[in-house]
């Protein structure tokens, strides 16, 4: 065991309250700090992965690395792509299914 559990209960508390960057960078830090066997204890206490915590590493030692200045913490154009952008003719198809599967007002129809 490294650190008491006053000061684990203290790093989760402040890990949880990090940017996901920096996170990786804060858990890179304690387990370089605790030397051999700090990746795997911090992972634990953390509740991180360790090969997160190597990528943490990674990055603080090649300071040329982009990523240290970055202010975004994801690449642009990540996540789900619009249904417009996936279906270039969305709006015509949906409009055509609408208009054959519309019932009438029926307060315009005569009753006969």
């Amino acid at each position: 065991m490294y650190y008491s559990d006053e000061i684990t209960a203290l790093m989760l508390q402040h890990h949880q309250s990090l940017s996901e960057k920096d996170k990786r960078r804060y858990a890179a830090i304690e387990a370089v700090k605790l030397g051999r066997g700090g990746i795997i204890y911090i992972a634990r206490v953390l509740g991180v992965d360790r090969n997160t915590i190597a990528k943490g590493i990674k990055e603080l030692k090649n300071k040329s690395e982009p990523t240290l200045n970055q202010q975004r913490i994801r690449r642009r154009g990540g996540g789900r792509k619009t249904r417009d952008s996936q279906i270039a003719d969305l709006n015509e198809r949906f409009l055509e299914v609408l208009k054959n599967h519309t019932a009438g007002d029926p307060m315009s129809e005569k009753i006969k």
